[in-house]
């Protein structure tokens, strides 16, 4: 591989870790990939939909030209693995905010679990999460969250395409999930417990595959000082 070959554009997928935002995985391949194979400084790098930092799995970074492919990447399905916790909530719908509003969950049984899932299937109307990265008159949405201030989300549509692969583990409910571009599984998982009449919070998440692309095929070696790239 070569700084040429870098700058007319490739693939790379990376499995990103817990507590790492997706601009901070960015730019440690950036900067490991200027220093390894000295690229001008206006080297061309960037992902194909971010990550929360709560959730793990694939993230897709292209460089130079192929950093064109990003829209088109973007609006490709999503698949996520997700685990939520019912019978309490948090602000930010998952494990960034501490726990609050307990509530009995004894009368759930893993059959109204099931029927409510398959309420979701197909377009569903969803807010997204106050702590999301969604901008509010210029200011992202979590920051106004984090200030203290009152946000107000709109909601949107989105599609469900699956939810399979369900595992029940009171107060534990762990599923595959396949989404549109867009999807909020933060949202998807607070209005699960809403409809169940308990509350529900996001307790992990990872991103499986985006399109044609999965994580399995992803690695987070980048993360070592000694990792050397490879090209799909």
């Amino acid at each position: 591989m070569t700084a040429e070959e870098l700058q007319s554009g490739h693939i790379f997928l990376l499995d990103k870790p817990l507590d790492w935002t997706s601009f901070q995985a960015v730019n440690k391949m950036k900067y490991k990939l200027k220093r390894e194979f000295n690229l001008p400084k206006k080297f061309k790098i960037g992902h194909a939909g971010t990550l929360d930092p709560r959730a793990t799995g694939l993230l897709i970074v292209c460089t130079g030209k192929f950093t064109k492919k990003i829209p088109e990447i973007q609006d490709a399905p999503k698949e996520y693995w997700t685990e939520i916790k019912i019978g309490v909530q948090t602000e930010s719908y998952d494990t960034e905010k501490p726990e609050i509003l307990h509530q009995d969950f004894s009368s759930v049984t893993e059959e109204d679990v099931k029927n409510t899932l398959d309420k979701f299937l197909g377009e569903i109307e969803q807010k997204p999460p106050v702590f999301s990265a969604i901008k509010i008159d210029g200011e992202r949405a979590y920051n106004l969250a984090r200030a203290g201030e009152e946000v107000e989300m709109k909601s949107r549509k989105t599609t469900i395409h699956y939810i399979k692969d369900i595992e029940i583990n009171f107060p534990l409910i762990s599923f595959m999930v396949g989404c549109s571009k867009g999807t909020y599984i933060r949202s998807l998982a607070h209005d699960i417990g809403q409809e169940l009449g308990v509350g529900a919070y996001l307790t992990q998440l990872r991103r499986t595959k985006i399109g044609d692309y999965h994580v399995d095929r992803a690695t987070s070696d980048f993360l070592n000082n000694d990792y050397r790239f490879e090209i799909l």
